[in-house]
């Protein structure tokens, strides 16, 4: 494998002044109600328009102007979204403020609220309890009751076998799960995600559990700015703790099992390669929610965020197929189309813009870790033992929140270095 090309650190402007105050004092529409447990087919007629007035509207929103590919013609999501990751402008979108079941990829949110609050070398031995109120046919990773597991552990079961277990073993860590959803929904209106309502910390269908394509892509993009989250998304295997066995002499071994991630852009398929450039995010799937996704890729020094909500098609891995083909169309578009809207920066961003010392740094504004921010880039993520080295994001959005004079929301980054580029065989 040849070795990766350096990536220059890059600065970018995510939204000017003007723009983010037009945006922020545009009034929104009233947010449609939250879906009965199957959704209408039918988007509704009003929308939220936070980042812009076209993404409230339904059907497909794209600016064509000469020298811009056209849209694929075969895209049947319900709601879809091509973002730029660094300035925050939408290309284009499909219903991007429809509230849906978002299935596990609602664990985005889980992980943004809940990482700065647990340091991964923390061990927390399972009881029964802490198992307790999983759905039915929930997605698992193997966790077992008065087994014990470090933070990080549980992490890699949430990010590559999307495991419920692990989510609710994390949430009990974090006070239970009544006060995991509190805390996920009071950061959802941080994030100005107005789309969400959470209900069940691990995405499982219930009733007004809701997202949408516009408010996932918010969650990916602070999300990426916490280098844990980075490595953990874009980790393609690890090892799993097993369970602790005894042998004939009363000697205790522990052995561990492989686990893959379930992103099939990251880690391939049968029947689908590797995504050139793909560095995570998470997937989804229920019975409500359909397919879900929100993917990262970087490629041509662009770096784009693309959601995808329920295609109408239900091939196997249809939903992959469907976010490869917005990402080669989002590739070929940026810096071509005009954008549609913008992905709108937290709450704490445009509340310390306001302050008089704007140069003061964020902090917390752009998802950065508690404890351990600093305006600093991050120049790659550690390579954490029981990792594949090859799925490590080295340094995507290795930044945090800066707010300068001008009002601006700033944010540095390094994205994705050459080794998440390179296209890779299957597993």
């Amino acid at each position: 494998m040849p070795a990766p090309k350096k990536t220059a650190k890059r600065t970018f402007l995510v939204a000017s002044a003007a723009l983010l105050s037009v945006s922020l004092t545009a009034p929104a529409a009233p947010a449609a109600p939250a879906p009965k447990t199957s959704p209408s087919a039918t988007p509704p007629a009003n929308m939220s328009t936070v980042g812009g007035a076209r993404l409230g509207q339904a059907g497909t929103q794209v600016d064509l102007a000469s020298g811009v590919p056209v849209l694929p013609k075969d895209l049947t999501a319900r709601s879809w979204i091509v973002a730029d990751a660094e300035s925050g402008q939408v290309l284009a979108a499909h219903n991007a403020h429809w509230r849906l079941p978002p299935a596990s990829t609602l664990k985005m949110l889980f992980a943004d609220t809940l990482l700065p609050k647990l340091p991964g070398t923390q061990e927390h031995k399972v009881a029964a309890k802490d198992l307790a109120g999983m759905g039915a046919g929930s997605s698992l990773v193997g966790i077992k009751e008065n087994e014990t597991y470090t933070v990080h552990d549980l992490w890699l079961g949430v990010f590559l076998r999307s495991g419920n277990d692990a989510v609710h073993v994390l949430s009990a860590m974090n006070g239970g799960v009544a006060q995991t959803v509190t805390d996920m929904n009071a950061h959802a209106q941080e994030l100005q995600a107005l789309d969400t309502h959470v209900v069940s910390p691990d995405g499982y269908d219930a009733p007004g559990q809701v997202s949408s394509a516009y408010d996932l892509t918010l969650f990916a993009r602070s999300g990426l700015q916490k280098k844990d989250f980075r490595e953990y998304c874009s980790t393609v295997r690890a090892k799993f703790p097993g369970e602790t066995k005894k042998d004939k002499k009363g000697k205790k071994t522990r052995t561990s099992f492989e686990i893959q991630n379930t992103n099939r852009l990251l880690s391939g398929d049968y029947d689908l390669s590797v995504y050139q450039g793909i560095a995570g995010v998470k997937n989804g799937n229920t019975t409500n929610a359909g397919a879900t996704f929100t993917g990262v890729a970087e490629r041509g020094g662009h770096v784009l965020l693309v959601t995808v909500m329920n295609p109408e098609k239900k091939e196997h891995n249809d939903v992959y197929r469907e976010t490869a083909k917005l990402f080669d169309w989002g590739f070929q578009a940026v810096g071509k189309v005009q954008p549609v809207g913008e992905l709108v920066p937290p709450k704490s961003a445009v509340s310390a813009s306001a302050q008089p010392n704007p140069t003061a740094s964020a902090g917390q504004a752009g998802g950065g870790q508690a404890g351990g921010s600093s305006a600093k880039p991050v120049a790659s993520a550690s390579v954490r033992s029981g990792s594949s080295g090859m799925g490590i994001a080295l340094g995507i959005a290795g930044g945090v929140v800066l707010l300068l004079a001008a009002g601006a929301y700033l944010v540095n980054r390094r994205w994705p270095l050459p080794d998440l580029v390179r296209r890779r065989s299957r597993p």
